[in-house]
Formats: structure tokens, sequence, C-alpha cells
């Protein structure tokens, strides 16, 4: 892939990422993560950790979900790879937060995982969909 086009995606997929996180995060959760969550919430995001997150995950969604699916010419490759990459990269705080934090909420860990499993789908999906042209 030439690196226009992997840029293009790349950006794509960080635009989508953000965005749908941001509504996610910010508007239609933001309620029930206080609720569950609050109690471990910071007052003050920390933007560089929260940055740093968002430039290799993305990177990954890239490389691992999108770039296969564009070689294949499939979107359904591209969610379906979205989707599992989703759920085991949330499962990884999720679950070991649920295993090693006193207090972690078992709901919040519920919707989180579908939550990280539909984001990643629908991330990888509008990779695809810009890289293909």
């Amino acid at each position: 892939m030439p690196i226009a086009l992997a840029l293009k995606v790349y950006a794509a997929c960080f635009t989508a990422f953000f965005a749908l996180d941001l509504l996610w995060l910010g508007v239609v959760a933001k309620g029930f993560y206080q609720k569950h969550l609050g109690h471990l919430m910071r007052e003050d995001v920390q933007w560089p950790a929260a940055l740093a997150f968002y430039l290799i995950y993305l990177a990954a969604i890239v490389i691992l979900c999108v770039l296969p699916a564009l070689e294949k010419q499939s979107l359904g490759r591209a969610l379906a790879l979205g989707a599992v990459f989703g759920l085991a990269a949330y499962a990884a705080f999720d679950l070991t937060s649920l295993a090693l934090l006193k207090g972690f909420p078992v709901p919040a860990v519920m919707v989180d995982l579908v939550w990280g499993t539909v984001l990643t789908a629908s991330v990888s999906a509008a990779g695809y969909l810009v890289g293909r042209g």
C-alpha cells in the first residue's frame, strides 16, 4: 500500500474513532460510566496518555484489521477482524481490571466489551471504505 493511501486510511480511522468515542464517552454513556466508575475516575483527563492510546490502537487497527481486509477486498473481513480485535483489546483492560481492582463493576465491563467490539468494527469498516476508494 502506498504511504499516502496508508496515511489517508489512518486519518479516516482516527477521525471515525475519535468522533464515535467522544460521542459515546461524552454524551451517550457519560452517566453510565459516572455511575459505575465514578469512584475510580480522575477529575482531569490525562490527555497525553489518552492520545498515546489512540495513536497506538489506531495503528494496530489499520495494520491488523483494515490492511488484511483491503488485501481480500472484503468489507465483511474488516468488520469481523475489527470486532475480534476490539473485543480482545477491550477485554485486556476490562477483565484485567475486574481481576485485580477492588470494586471494579461488572456492568461496566460488559458494556465496555460490547462498546470496544462495535467501535473497533465500525472504525475498521470506515478505514476499509476509505482505503478501497
